[in-house]
């Protein structure tokens, strides 16, 4: 068994941090992205953990050899490979452990070369400064 821990910084001060499971096994079957933790409006009827972060949603997949799925168009997505080899269309192979950091992209397609596991962030905040 393998833990991966993320941090979404809430929208609103003084949120209390909380924690919260999710059974996804029988979506993730379908080699799709699954949304796992969600903020924004527009997935307000999806079954998934809700964060207090309006601009964000986190989804997994596990990909059998040669399945793929298609990043979605966001000002920011994070991609990490907590499990096996998948090749990003453009950029080449990842693995085990591997992430790509995207900025104002998206669209692109990520295949499994071996059984695989991907999570993707996909974060349309924008920063201040």
């Amino acid at each position: 068994m393998h833990f991966v821990q993320m941090w979404v910084v809430p929208d609103e001060p003084g949120v209390t941090p909380g924690y919260e499971q999710l059974e996804i096994d029988d979506e993730l079957l379908t080699g799709g992205l699954v949304p796992v933790a969600l903020g924004m409006d527009r997935h307000a009827d999806a079954a998934a953990i809700r964060i207090r972060n309006r601009y964000a949603a986190l989804y997994a997949a596990r990909l059998q050899p040669g399945q793929s799925v298609q990043l979605p168009e966001a000002p920011y997505l994070h991609l990490f490979v907590p499990r096996g080899a998948v090749t990003l269309e453009g950029s080449g192979a990842l693995g085990t452990a591997d992430a790509v950091r995207f900025t104002a992209t998206g669209g692109q397609r990520v295949t499994a070369t071996e059984p695989a596991e991907i999570l993707v962030w996909e974060m349309h905040a924008t920063v201040a400064g």
